[in-house]
């Protein structure tokens, strides 16, 4: 069971930080609702299960493979995030354009769920970060098979049960505030995404 907490200490680990995945996934919750942000959360919880089963098969060689790649990720995260900004902040200039309120309705909950899978695998990072703690873990030590099963759930659980409090989070403003209120921190909301893309594509530039 100590690989199991291990896995959970991981999980939160790479969870926690806010960056432009947990903007995304509040902006989510507060403008769609709760299914909708649940569906964002788990795309992202999907993202890192399965960076950190991979980084538990393979180890230290996935990240080394990864490395000569990083700069692309990171450049094509950086696009991503801008266009990802980009559209909320045209689908808010709409809603404020429309005379017409007109009801939310939760649909593309497989669109949402693939994108922000797509998006959180972008980050090489990730798989950086699981590899460390894999290769860390016992040091001195074999890793058994079921060590790295109880490792890669518990940073599963982990990283869902955080992702699905980020949408929760952003649902209850769906709840309580005015439409105005909503749109008006959903165009914050995208601006910090667009914030996270220049600052990739700043450090690109100075490296």
């Amino acid at each position: 069971m100590t690989a199991f907490w291990e896995g959970m200490v991981a999980g939160y680990g790479i969870a926690i930080p806010v960056g432009a995945i947990a903007v995304l996934i509040i902006e989510a919750g507060l403008r769609r609702g709760f299914r909708l942000g649940f569906m964002a959360g788990a795309g992202a919880a999907a993202a890192d299960f399965l960076y950190a089963a991979l980084a538990a098969v393979a180890g230290g060689m996935l990240a080394a493979a990864l490395a000569p790649l990083a700069g692309w990720l990171r450049f094509t995260s950086a696009l991503v995030l801008f266009g990802l900004g980009g559209y909320g902040l045209w689908q808010a200039r709409r809603a404020a354009q429309s005379k017409e309120a007109k009801p939310t309705v939760n649909h593309g909950y497989g669109r949402t769920f693939g994108q922000f899978l797509g998006l959180t695998l972008l980050n090489p990072m990730t798989v950086a970060y699981f590899s460390a703690l894999i290769l860390g873990m016992n040091t001195g030590t074999t890793v058994t098979t079921g060590e790295r099963v109880a490792f890669v759930a518990g940073a599963g659980v982990v990283s869902l049960s955080w992702q699905t409090l980020l949408a929760g989070v952003g649902s209850l403003g769906h709840r309580r505030l005015s439409p105005r209120i909503q749109m008006l921190s959903s165009v914050i909301g995208n601006l910090v995404v667009i914030g996270f893309g220049a600052r990739i594509l700043l450090r690109l530039l100075v490296q």
